[in-house]
């Protein structure tokens, strides 16, 4: 049985080409009760592989975390299969709002502890007691009432480039830096105010939820499918849209533009730009916002130092990356030193 990937992400790319066809990118998560993670992540690869679906899917005991590419044609047998297996019949489907062929160019289905890294202890909790869900409409309704506290449960490189009118962005690097920041900087309102949050396509806000009404919230809601269903939303029944600029993707695209306002600053020269990159040099890997123009002059890398290893010939930068675990600075997100125009 093949259950890893056989080809290369440039020999994938070759053959999406090649076949010109349309490609969606989806992404869905479901919390429940897995027995045995391991013996699901093998049947999902051997079923979505004959499918030719690409992606990045968590599993774990707790459920399923997964964003992915798959064959338009293919969109049917993909939803009955994803109905066949109980506690996946009809979970909702995050659709991007802008697509691209090559959003993934390779089906990584892996076993993890967590579904999302939260660093909570889930026996401490009841996890199924969250937070009201609330449709694009309503969530417009919440976040102009003076009693309502809008949080973003996402990590500053994500807000950075794009985030709701008046919304509270925590500067953390992590999901799980934001729980306690978040809960010690609203102690003061766990009864008077409606702590209202939203995320990317939901999930951190549903564990989120559960976690603040444990702590004392009273009145918790949360924004049913994230950024992703709310502008679905929003177009659909032609309402007033109050995201401002892009919303940060998981997937090569790196952003959907939910707006035509540009809130973020190229981290090297500072003129208005909310485009995220990689830097070049792959010992490096940085991301971070980088503007046609300072990609032109950096040659797509983040400092002088890595322009210069990612100008050697590429033989003699593995050799330089030999022995040498990778960067942590992939992590940092946007912090690095060298980016004088930083956050």
């Amino acid at each position: 049985m093949q259950l890893y990937n056989t080809l290369s992400a440039k020999e994938r790319e070759a053959l999406i080409e090649e076949a010109g066809k349309e490609r969606l990118t989806i992404s869905f998560y479901q919390y429940a009760r897995i027995g045995n993670p391991q013996i699901l992540r093998n049947h999902l690869f051997l079923a979505w592989n004959d499918m030719e679906v690409l992606g990045r899917i968590y599993v774990a005991h707790e459920g399923i975390n997964a964003q992915l590419s798959v064959p338009a044609e293919n969109f049917n047998v993909f939803k009955e299969h994803l109905d066949s297996i109980v506690f996946l019949e009809n979970v909702r489907l995050n659709i991007a709002i802008e697509q691209d062929n090559k959003s993934f160019l390779k089906l990584k289905v892996k076993v993890r502890d967590k579904i999302v890294a939260d660093g909570l202890n889930d026996d401490t909790f009841d996890v199924t007691n969250k937070g009201i869900h609330v449709g694009a409409e309503q969530f417009n309704e919440l976040i102009e009432d003076e009693n309502t506290v809008l949080v973003d449960m996402r990590n500053h490189y994500e807000s950075e480039i794009g985030h709701f009118k008046n919304a509270i962005t925590p500067d953390v690097d992590t999901f799980r830096d934001s729980l306690d920041i978040i809960e010690q900087d609203l102690a003061e309102h766990k009864e008077d105010k409606k702590l209202v949050m939203y995320c990317t396509g939901g999930i951190r806000c549903e564990k989120a939820s559960a976690y603040y009404k444990h702590k004392g919230f009273k009145n918790v809601y949360q924004l049913e499918g994230g950024i992703i269903e709310y502008t679905r939303q929003v177009r659909e029944k032609q309402l007033e849209n109050k995201f401002l600029g892009k919303n940060f993707v998981f997937d090569h695209r790196r952003g959907e533009r939910i707006s035509e306002d540009v809130i973020a600053h190229c981290h090297q020269c500072g003129k208005p730009c909310d485009t995220h990159v990689n830097c070049a040099n792959e010992a490096c890997h940085l991301l971070f916002i980088q503007c046609e123009e300072c990609a032109e002059k950096m040659n797509n890398c983040c400092s002088v130092d890595c322009m210069e290893v990612h100008a050697l010939p590429y033989e003699e930068q593995k050799e330089l990356r030999k022995g040498k675990g990778a960067s942590n600075k992939i992590f940092k997100k946007g912090r690095s030193p060298v980016l004088k125009y930083k956050k």
